[in-house]
C-alpha cells in the first residue's frame, strides 16, 4: 500500500465556476439496473467475481420488483418542514415504522430472489427470511436502519438490505432536494445515514466536487474536498491506494479519528459506481485495517470483512 498525498485537484475550465446542488436525489427507476451493470463488468476478471455476479443478479432483482410497487408512505410536509427548521432529515430512522409498501417490497424481493444462483448457506438464509415472522422481519429492518446487522444472521439481512434500499430510495425521490439541509458531518440529509462511499463528480457545472453517497436511500450530498467524512476535521488526511494497482478509488484517511472511508474519481472514470465499485476494492480495504484504520462507511454487503 502506498501513501498517495493529497489528492490533485483538476482545474475547472477557464470561465466555468463549480455551483454543485446541494443534495441529487435517487432515480430508483434506473439505478439498480445501472449498479447491476457495473457490477457484471467488474466480475469478469475478478478474484470476488462469483459474489460480484450474485449481486448483479440480487441489484437486477431491485429494479425488476419496482414495477407496479404501490406508492411508499412519505413524511407530511408540516413534519418535512419541522425537521428542515431543526436541521434534522426528514425521514427518522429511529422512528420509522414499517409500512404495507415495505412489506410487499420485501415479500417481492424475496419471492423473486429465489432465481438467482447462490452458494447453499446463501439460499439456506434466503428461505430462512422469507419463513420469518412480521415481528422478525420488522426487527431485521430495524438492524439495518440501525447500522447494527447481527454477525450471526448476515447473510439473511443481505436480502433484507437490499429490499430496504430499494423502499427508501422510492422515499426519497418523492422528497424535494432544494427543500433539504445539512444536518451534520457526513450524515444524509434525506435520512441521517452514513455514506458508502464519496465520489468526486464531473457533472456539468459541478465539475471536480465531492459528493458523499447514502448507503441506504442512495442520496447524493455536497461536501468539500479533504475533510473526513466521519468526524470532519481537515487535519492529518491522507490518501491511500495499492502499490502497483491502476485504480481511481482511493482510501482517504484520518490521523484524527484512524477512520477512513473510499474516494471514488468519477470524473476521471464515469463507470464508477459506489458501491460496486467499494465491494469490488475489498483488497485496499483490507490494507488500509492493516494499517490501524476502522472503516467509517457502511455497506450491507461488505459486512463480516
Amino acid at each position: 500500500m502506498s501513501n498517495a498525498g493529497a489528492p490533485r485537484h483538476d482545474p475547472v475550465p477557464i470561465g466555468a465556476v463549480a455551483k454543485p446542488p446541494f443534495a441529487r436525489l435517487p432515480d430508483p427507476t434506473n439505478l439498480f439496473a445501472t449498479r447491476a451493470e457495473r457490477l457484471r463488468v467488474l466480475a469478469s476478471a475478478h478474484q470476488l467475481g462469483p459474489y460480484l455476479t450474485f449481486l448483479a443478479d440480487l441489484a437486477e432483482t431491485q429494479h425488476r420488483i419496482q414495477d407496479g410497487l404501490p406508492e411508499p408512505d412519505v413524511p407530511p410536509l408540516e413534519a418535512r418542514e419541522r425537521a428542515r427548521q431543526f436541521d434534522m432529515p426528514p425521514i427518522d430512522r429511529a422512528r420509522f415504522v414499517t409500512e404495507p409498501t415495505l412489506e410487499t417490497t420485501l415479500d417481492r424481493l424475496f419471492d423473486q430472489a429465489v432465481t438467482i444462483d447462490m452458494p447453499d448457506t446463501a439460499r439456506g438464509a434466503l428461505d430462512a427470511v422469507r419463513r420469518a415472522s412480521p415481528s422478525t422481519r420488522d426487527d431485521m429492518v430495524r438492524a439495518v436502519l440501525a447500522n447494527a446487522i447481527p454477525m450471526e444472521s448476515l447473510a439473511s439481512h443481505v436480502f433484507v438490505a437490499a429490499a430496504t434500499q430499494v423502499h427508501f430510495a422510492r422515499v426519497a425521490a418523492r422528497l424535494d432536494a432544494e427543500r433539504l439541509v445539512p444536518v451534520g458531518d457526513a450524515l444524509c440529509p434525506v435520512c441521517g445515514g452514513p455514506p458508502v462511499s464519496s465520489v468526486v463528480v464531473g457533472w456539468q457545472n459541478a465539475a471536480n466536487t465531492r459528493f458523499c453517497v447514502c448507503a441506504l436511500c442512495e442520496t447524493w450530498w455536497h461536501y468539500v474536498r479533504i475533510r473526513c467524512t466521519v468526524c470532519g476535521t481537515t487535519k492529518g488526511m491522507g490518501y491511500k491506494e495499492i502499490d502497483g494497482v491502476a485504480s481511481n478509488v482511493q482510501a482517504e484517511t484520518c490521523e484524527e479519528c484512524r477512520s477512513y472511508v473510499k474516494i471514488l474519481h468519477q470524473h476521471k472514470e464515469p463507470s464508477l459506481e459506489p458501491v460496486a465499485d467499494d465491494v469490488a476494492t475489498l483488497g485496499l480495504d483490507l490494507l488500509v485495517r492493516e494499517a490501524g484504520y476502522r472503516r467509517g462507511a457502511f455497506n450491507p454487503y461488505l459486512l463480516g470483512y
